[in-house]
């Protein structure tokens, strides 16, 4: 059974989800303050977290840094704020998803299934141990990037795109090929959710993220990774 976290401070709120969640065979672990989230998600190791950063103890970005510090499970963030700002801060901290609220049961169930087939989908791709630029390198079935001498932290949706890319190097990707595979026939439209996560690998990877190197985009086609 999959179990998951949910991070919130609104008993209402609490009850729909775990009404909805139970309802479709999750096992639901509570908290209602940020302390409680990252105790919990050591202790009872979630396969997935649906997090509110309004918490009344923390912002919930600080509980995203925590859990990130040792787990790369899928964290789907659900909040009332609505800015560009505040979405970047939360997926730039490690969140795999952003759900503005009020939202859709439908529409967040069916991205935390999306997440979790991520989570359980292969380590690499067959045949492709790793790759080594002069930038990073990224060993597939370790799931680990160095740049330099430091560990880059990719987030679960950050890994699927990139072992995408990689799989077929020089190759150009379509945009709707990433969506499909990365989140579902339901967001095959959703360039921009593209758009956010090549952002953020070329923060993470690229020495000049505003002209990159690696991770090149096709305008108007998809994305492709030139060794």
């Amino acid at each position: 059974m999959t179990r998951v976290l949910v991070v919130e401070d609104d008993p209402q709120l609490v009850r729909a989800l775990k009404i909805n969640l139970q309802a479709r065979k999750f096992e639901v672990v509570e908290a209602g303050d940020g302390a409680t989230a990252l105790r919990l998600a050591a202790a009872r190791t979630p396969d997935a977290i649906l997090l509110d950063l309004g918490l009344p103890d923390m912002d919930g970005v600080e509980v995203i840094r925590g859990v990130r510090g040792w787990s790369h499970v899928p964290i789907l963030v659900l909040s009332a704020r609505h800015t560009s700002e505040e979405k970047i801060r939360a997926l730039d901290a490690g969140a795999d998803d952003y759900v503005t609220k009020p939202f859709s049961m439908d529409e967040l169930l069916a991205r935390l299934r999306a997440a979790t087939r991520r989570r359980e989908a292969p380590a690499s791709p067959a045949g492709i141990p790793g790759i080594a630029t002069d930038e990073f390198t990224i060993d597939l079935a370790a799931r680990k990037v160095v740049r330099g001498e430091r560990t880059v932290r990719l987030t679960p949706t950050e890994w699927h795109l990139l072992e995408l890319l990689i799989a077929r190097p020089g190759h150009l990707v379509s945009q709707r090929k990433l969506l499909l595979e990365v989140w579902g026939p339901t967001y095959s439209e959703h360039t921009n959710y593209l758009r956010v996560y090549m952002a953020q690998l070329r923060r993470k990877l690229e020495a000049n993220p505003s002209h990159p190197r690696y991770l090149i985009t096709e305008p108007g086609m998809g994305y492709r990774f030139e060794p």
